[in-house]
């Protein structure tokens, strides 16, 4: 570690001269472009992460806005504020907003902003896939929201149960805008999910290895591997239904061998863990907001980081805890109420380490800390709440009724907004240089908390005498009217509160009196940079050796702001980041990073034409745009490792590393694996609905049809093993030097898959017949659908790698791509196999 630390000796004027003609040269290569087109195309993680943050507080105050009216027309019985349909298009709009356009991509925000400035790196490792994650946010927020323009507002709920949505009750576009809306605003958080593991996993400082990790780097690392395996069942049900309602699939339909409750187990297998997804990113904060304001580490942290693992896995075993009522047999209903006490566990565990490490340090009670004592109180009433609802004759009681209200709304609240604030105030001065006032922010603060209690507290009374959630009434005989009437009024101080602070918040960046460098004297490497934090963050690439490098050795600061360390020079005038290993922290790889373009602006356009095309149906438009749509994701590829690319580059004096091209952990090679995870859990999905609607229809296979290993379907699965073997055959011709060869195996794997396209589907044709006579059809041809899908996928990835070789991008000794599309092929292949065995094998002995 010693050899890759800069000198401490006193810098001459020479040095002086070439530490100031550096940094120019680090601000110049890193800035945004001017004006209004260099906002369009920044794709810097900073720039991308605040636009998360300030979007996500603008749907907080529109979601917000729609609570009101919903709170007014429940204040007392028999107003007509909103009318029932009104009514019904609010609550489902405040839901999604809150669920969909806030928790999740403003955590992301977060993540994004400080995972780089925490592991000692300059920005996150596919810039221009953060920046084409949050176009798809916006305009799938205003997708969404359309639909007040178009009149068709979605009125079934957050959680948009079938039948309810299916075309025949809800025949107008409201339910396609949720379905479409909601699927795109979902691109920004599985990319998120896959930028956020890349980059924690390989660009932490030199030093940092697993066990010096900050908490928050681990809570939004599991994070993200949960939304890459929690999200994809959300993601397919809304695939499923909008088929269903646009094409006359049957899944969900009873009288064709569907079944509703299908979309409830789908949609659950998303919507529990998507608690924990919005909770572990605030424990993360607390974890590192705590020892801040103790003046000592965290108590436990080896068990606090086993507590956040633990918390992702046990999440998703217990979707079920929302079905309660649903007539599932008792059995299974006693494993889900035991795995939903049984989650309590290791939020207990991080509970009490934060408790542990205020108890041994000296509790310095800033505005930071308000907002977590304020979580304390909150988030454990809610998870004692939650404890009671995961005891199924308490839950058959309380199911459906504004208890449910209130603890969700403790939980959410409690558990992210609460330490949202914290984090807001703990960093504001890292991002504005600026302090906020004191007596706005705590003002703010007991506003919230204040009115949040008042406003909440009382919905577990009205819930446990039998007022139910969703309804825009309730009788006058239950005796609650004062009640809701005063969590009407609280939940006006509740909001006054949060306008408030987002004032404040404002008004800091302007008015805030200059503050000092770490104002809160924190361990962390954030606290490191200057404030406000430079676009490239570090001068030079920290080198760490403990959890609080900055307690640990307060020369870190000074030496992540000279010039002569690791990275101090703008290599080629090109944006670069290093790259370590996994579980070392080793320098391993220097990365070229993008710069500035249009690229994710223009792909994120595109999509949203497709999608407008959807839904209104004009089809041809949709199927128009998928051309420009692959143009331009394969020259936005182009772009990346030419054969300009230098081979390695000199990272510190007498220090050279190999670029990504050649490197084993490449950023490519790991968001492989990383999108892999996540069509992987979209493909056990549709697995699972495949078997869940085995057991529940009356006949399988249904509708008559018949699916057998005829000769043509052995033909197309022996196609696919021959574009299996072609795609294998191809990088090991092209190590061996033979370029020809590898451009040749590749086009015998293009021309195998399409073989195995063209003999597979017409058979299936002949022998299931149209996919709308039974939900079988629809299944078995939505499978054989995915499967097309990715072979086409992997055609193209072909394809572009053979042009890629061809004109000398790829070669043995550049050969990353090559690995990726083996890689992609492999998982195609092996995603075949299961596909034809369901198809072909399985009938055949159920």
């Amino acid at each position: 570690m010693s050899s890759l630390t800069p000198d401490h000796t006193i810098p001459t004027p020479g040095d002086q001269l070439r530490h100031a003609e550096r940094i120019a040269l680090l601000e110049r290569v890193w800035a945004n472009g001017r004006g209004l087109v260099g906002q369009l195309t920044a794709v810097n993680h900073t720039t991308i992460a605040l636009r998360f943050i300030v979007t996500g507080l603008v749907f907080l105050l529109i979601g917000g806005m729609l609570s009101m009216f919903i709170r007014l027309q429940l204040s007392w019985p028999g107003l007509n504020v909103l009318d029932p349909e009104r009514y019904a298009q609010f609550v489902t709009m405040h839901g999604t907003t809150m669920m969909f356009l806030f928790a999740v991509p403003i955590m992301e925000g977060f993540a994004m902003y400080l995972i780089p400035k925490m592991l000692g790196t300059r920005d996150l490792p596919f810039p221009r896939l953060s920046a084409f994650g949050w176009w798809c946010y916006l305009f799938g927020g205003i997708f969404l929201y359309s639909s007040f323009i178009f009149g068709s507002v979605p009125d079934g709920g957050w959680f948009m149960y079938t039948p309810l949505t299916d075309s025949t009750y809800s025949p107008g576009k409201g339910a396609d805008f949720w379905l479409i809306g909601v699927t795109f605003a979902e691109i920004a958080a599985v990319t998120a999910a896959v930028e956020l593991i890349v980059a924690i996993l390989i660009t932490r400082a030199p030093g940092m290895d697993l066990t010096r990790m900050p908490l928050f780097a681990w809570a939004v690392l599991v994070t993200a591997f949960m939304i890459a395996f929690g999200f994809p069942p959300l993601i397919l049900a809304s695939l499923l239904l909008e088929i269903q309602r646009a094409f006359d699939f049957a899944f969900f339909e009873v009288a064709r061998g569907g079944d509703p409750l299908l979309w409830q187990h789908l949609f659950w297998l998303f919507g529990h863990p998507e608690v924990y997804i919005i909770f572990l990113p605030a424990a993360g904060v607390v974890s590192t907001i705590v020892p801040t304001f103790a003046r000592r580490p965290i108590v436990g942290y080896t068990w606090v980081v086993l507590a956040l693992v633990a918390t992702g896995f046990l999440s998703f075993g217990l979707w079920v805890h929302h079905m309660f009522a649903v007539g599932i047999p008792l059995l299974a209903l006693a494993f889900f109420s035991a795995a939903s006490m049984a989650v309590a566990i290791p939020t207990g565990i991080q509970i009490f380490a934060w408790i542990a490490t205020l108890w041994a340090g000296k509790p310095w009670l800033r505005v930071p800390m308000l907002y977590i004592i304020g979580f304390f109180i909150t988030f454990v009433c809610g998870g004692l709440t939650g404890v009671m609802l995961a005891f199924v004759p308490f839950d058959w009681q309380a199911h459906d009724t504004h208890f449910v209200v209130a603890h969700l709304h403790y939980v959410l609240i409690g558990g992210m907004m609460f330490p949202m604030f914290a984090g807001l105030y703990y960093w504001l001065p890292l991002a504005s240089g600026r302090m906020p006032s004191e007596s706005l922010s705590r003002s703010g603060f007991w506003l919230v908390f204040i009115g949040f209690h008042l406003a909440f507290l009382p919905m577990h009374i009205t819930g446990l005498v039998g007022m139910p959630r969703r309804v825009d009434s309730y009788a006058m005989e239950l005796g609650v009217q004062w009640l809701n009437l005063l969590s009407t009024a609280a939940g006006f101080v509740l909001a006054v509160g949060i306008v408030a602070i987002l004032i404040d918040v404002a008004l800091c960046f302007r008015l805030g009196r200059r503050g000092t460098e770490n104002p809160w004297q924190a361990g962390t490497l954030e606290w490191a940079l200057p404030h406000p934090a430079p676009k490239y963050n570090f001068a030079s690439i920290p080198v760490v050796d403990d959890r609080n490098p900055l307690w640990h050795d307060p020369g870190v600061v000074d030496a992540t702001r000279r010039t002569d360390g690791l990275l101090g020079e703008a290599v080629e005038g090109r944006r670069w980041i290093l790259g370590t290993g996994i579980q070392s922290a080793q320098p391993e790889q220097a990365i070229r990073l993008s710069n500035s373009t249009w690229f994710p602006l223009f792909a994120a356009l595109t999509i949203a034409v497709l999608l407008g095309g959807f839904i209104t149906s004009q089809y041809w438009l949709s199927i128009l745009m998928l051309l420009p749509l692959i143009g331009l994701f394969l020259r936005w590829l182009w772009t990346v490792n030419g054969r300009e690319t230098p081979l390695e580059i000199e990272v510190a004096p007498g220090l050279r590393l190999p670029t990504q091209a050649l490197a084993r952990n490449a950023p490519g090679w790991w968001a492989l694996v990383g999108t892999l995870m996540i069509v992987g859990s979209l493909f056990a999905s549709l697995v699972f609905a495949y078997f869940y609607l085995w057991l529940n229809a009356p006949a399988w296979p249904g509708g008559g049809a018949t699916l057998t290993a005829s000769t043509p379907m052995l033909a197309a699965l022996g196609a696919l093993l021959a574009a299996g073997v072609g795609a294998w055959r191809m990088p090991i011709a092209l190590r061996a030097g033979h370029a020809r060869a590898a451009v040749m195996w590749s086009a015998f794997a293009i021309l195998s898959a399409i073989a195995c396209l063209a003999l597979q589907l017409p058979a299936i044709a002949e022998a299931v017949g149209a996919p709308q006579r039974h939900a079988y059809g629809s299944v078995v041809w939505t499978l054989a659908g995915f499967q097309a899908l990715h072979i086409a996928v992997a055609v193209l990835i072909a394809g572009f790698v053979a042009l890629r070789i061809h004109h000398g991008h790829v070669d043995a000794v550049r050969s990353l791509e090559a690995r990726i599309a083996t890689g992609f092929w492999r998982y195609v292949v092996a995603q075949g196999l299961i596909v034809w065995a369901l198809l072909h094998l399985f009938p055949r002995f159920a």
